[in-house]
């Protein structure tokens, strides 16, 4: 099968504090990233999110710096009764928090 992935991914284990943009409501979730791109990322966690939903997101990455970002769910898959998989683009990241991310993944 030919990769179709603009960026490479690399997985780590996070928080990640989720606000939905049309809502009032903060959740922290603890989520497991299987892979994180400067395009996107694809975690999984137990709480419920919506596709096409854009979701306010300060992810935790392996140097402990937060990057503030926008998420916009494009996938979603049911692992089990209490855990989803989330495939999600980055809307609008500015060009200092993708470049952390590349710059790590060239290093590691």
């Amino acid at each position: 099968m030919e990769e179709r992935r603009r960026s490479k991914r690399s997985a780590l284990t996070s928080k990640i504090i989720i606000k939905r943009l049309d809502e009032n409501e903060n959740t922290e979730v603890s989520i497991d990233v299987q892979d994180l791109s400067k395009n996107g990322i694809g975690f999984s966690c137990a709480k419920t999110l919506e596709i096409g939903a854009v979701y306010e997101s300060f992810l935790t990455i392996w140097t402990k710096e937060v990057i503030h970002a926008f998420l916009q769910i494009v996938r979603i898959e049911m692992i089990s009764d209490k855990e989803y998989h989330y495939g999600a683009s980055f809307v609008g990241m500015p060009d200092l928090e993708a470049s952390r991310i590349d710059i790590y993944q060239k290093f590691n």
